[in-house]
């Protein structure tokens, strides 16, 4: 498995509604556990990985933030899915940043993502003061730098990413392509993406007007090649294939938890699905890990991975 563990870094507490770093001995128990999914990984490509950690978070909401993660290869020659999870602090003002990235054609877009896309959007100039635009920046400045690495490849490669983002009192959810995020408030499942896939009529309106088609080929394809009708890379189906995010921005207050996830899990378990589920299992890493493992039962036939994380009042 391709999939490498996030790793948390310790900060100072900073003003307002913020997320706290971890103890040193909290710390500890984060290196340790990601060095023991490595060990598995390394073992069995084929294993479940899984793990998760906490912070407190301050200001007007006070109480904790617990997130989980489990990312499984399935039913897939190769994984391809990629997740990362940074705590972080920015000016001062401490920030959570949580993606699951999917790719395809190969791993080596996910896996550019997850190393770079949070890194350049913590280090936009107007992350905290203007969060959205400096989304919008980084995500145009991450799929630009590797559609100029990939200039020598002669495979074409993509991958999705859905990101959500704390900062302060606000949740801003980011979204290119057909992996999902999901909220949960007063029980109710409530989405906070909408998948990009070619048959969307606003999509398929977009992709003609630049010169593009949609086919049926199985599913619904850009230029009968691709399902989605946004990713990074992908370089031989520009201009209709987009890495611009769709970005929609959810107060704290009130969420339980939000489920990140690539389609292995979308394809097979319905938004409320995915909500009841974790609603009845309060350990993050463990309600991700059933989450896979229900998917992997209805018979998904994609990698599949998920980030849960929960917020809890004190």
């Amino acid at each position: 498995m391709k999939t490498d563990q996030e790793q948390p870094q310790s900060q100072p507490q900073s003003a307002g509604i913020a997320l706290t770093a971890p103890t040193h001995q909290a710390a500890a128990e984060l290196l340790h556990e990601s060095r023991s999914n490595a060990s598995i990984q390394s073992k069995n490509p084929d294993a479940l990985v899984s793990g998760g950690g906490m912070s407190s978070l301050t200001g007007d909401i006070k109480g904790k933030l617990t997130y989980g993660y489990s990312s499984f290869k399935g039913k897939r020659a190769s994984m391809e899915d990629y997740y990362e999870i940074r705590i972080s602090e920015v000016d001062g003002q401490t920030v959570g940043l949580f993606g699951v990235f999917d790719g395809h054609g190969g791993f080596r877009t996910a896996e550019y993502l997850k190393k770079y896309l949070f890194e350049n959007l913590s280090s936009h100039p107007d992350f905290l003061r203007d969060t959205k635009s400096a989304i919008v920046e980084a995500f145009k400045q991450t799929d630009t730098n590797y559609l100029n690495e990939e200039k020598g490849q002669q495979k074409d490669a993509g991958s999705t990413a859905s990101t959500a983002v704390l900062v302060r009192d606000k949740i801003f959810v980011a979204n290119v392509g057909d992996s999902r995020v999901v909220a949960c408030r007063a029980g109710s499942a409530i989405p906070l993406s909408i998948d990009h896939k070619p048959d969307r009529s606003d999509e398929r309106e977009r992709i003609e007007q630049a010169g593009g088609f949609v086919v049926w080929a199985g599913t619904w394809r850009v230029g009968g090649v691709l399902a989605v009708s946004r990713a990074f890379g992908d370089k031989l189906l520009r201009p209709y294939v987009v890495a611009d995010p769709e970005i929609q921005e959810e107060e704290v207050d009130g969420v339980e938890f939000i489920i990140i996830a690539s389609d292995g899990l979308w394809n097979v378990l319905s938004n409320k699905d995915a909500v009841t589920i974790v609603q009845d299992i309060a350990d993050a890493e463990a309600a991700s890990k059933k989450l896979v493992e229900e998917a992997y039962g209805r018979g998904s036939s994609d990698n599949i991975t998920c980030v849960v994380v929960r917020f809890e009042k004190s």
